[in-house]
């Protein structure tokens, strides 16, 4: 049996949630960033297969705390973002695992390539907001991909050959978000 928080829509809380991300450097070392920018909607309907996830990053927010490194993962090497200025995800599948456990499936776009990808996730619980009469709900959520297959296909090698970046990109996600049209006069 699997736990749902109450049907209705939910807009993601960008001051409480985070999109991050992993990638190996110089094969010795991970480096770790985040986008500070996005944005989204959970749609709980009555059963696990009537809900939906949308979501959209600004590229633009990328921030590995390396001013250097940052301007250069906005660069053509990376994500372009000057053509490619967003991210984005849309579910098309959404399954228990048993409990708070799921699988969402969902096409995921970057650089201008859409690829589907699929996400553990988590139900992390409902609760009250600090703003009065607004239910919140929270969720976990990772995934991995090749970022050849999104056409970032920088290859910076050493000499030995190791790879100055890594091809597997890991993304994690920890999600607030409060039901919409909750009566926050009260």
């Amino acid at each position: 049996m699997s736990n749902l928080p109450t049907p209705g829509v939910y807009n993601i809380d960008a001051l409480h949630s985070n999109v991050d991300f992993v990638a190996r450097h110089l094969v010795a070392s991970k480096v770790r960033g985040n986008f500070t920018e996005f944005a989204g909607v959970i749609t709980v309907g009555d059963s696990i297969e009537n809900s939906s996830v949308e979501a959209t990053v600004q590229a633009s927010s990328i921030t590995t705390g390396n001013e250097m490194r940052d301007g250069h993962l906005k660069s053509a090497d990376f994500m372009e973002l000057e053509k490619y200025p967003t991210l984005s995800f849309k579910s098309t599948k959404i399954t228990s695992k048993g409990g708070d456990d799921y699988e969402m499936v969902g096409n995921f776009t970057l650089k201008g390539v859409t690829k589907s990808l699929t996400f553990s996730l988590e139900y992390l619980g409902t609760g009250p907001s600090m703003q009065p009469g607004v239910s919140i709900v929270g969720f976990e959520a990772k995934s991995e991909f090749d970022r050849r297959d999104f056409n970032i296909n920088f290859d910076g090698a050493l000499e030995n050959g190791s790879l100055v970046v890594g091809n597997k990109v890991v993304i994690q996600l920890t999600v607030e978000a409060a039901l919409q049209n909750a009566d926050v006069s009260a």
